[in-house]
């Protein structure tokens, strides 16, 4: 099993599984404001969903000065995480606060 990483700026924290990485980033981290239309969501994966689904690609590059590599690495994330993680599960954590 591979471990998963935070990867927001600072963090070194490491996980057994996607899940706990992301409600680590969700009850951890500061909330991402979206520099598209100011949405706050939390940071990490949930800000990488919010962008990559409610956005387009040109929209993510022009408010964030980003260019094709840090696109392809944010969908790479994305990807690996909803290949792996429970989403619903990981909701219906959050809503129990557990």
């Amino acid at each position: 099993m591979v471990p998963w990483t935070c990867g927001i700026v600072g963090c070194d924290a490491v996980f057994d599984d996607a899940e706990s990485v992301i409600l680590h980033q969700t009850r951890e981290h500061e909330r991402h404001e979206c520099q598209v239309c100011g949405t706050v969501v939390p940071d990490g994966y949930f800000a990488i969903r919010h962008a990559f689904d409610e956005h387009t690609r040109a929209e993510y590059v022009r408010a964030y000065d980003a260019d094709s590599e840090a696109v392809r690495r944010r969908e790479r994330v994305k990807r690996e995480v909803e290949s792996e993680a429970d989403l619903q599960s990981i909701v219906d954590r959050l809503n129990d606060g557990v």
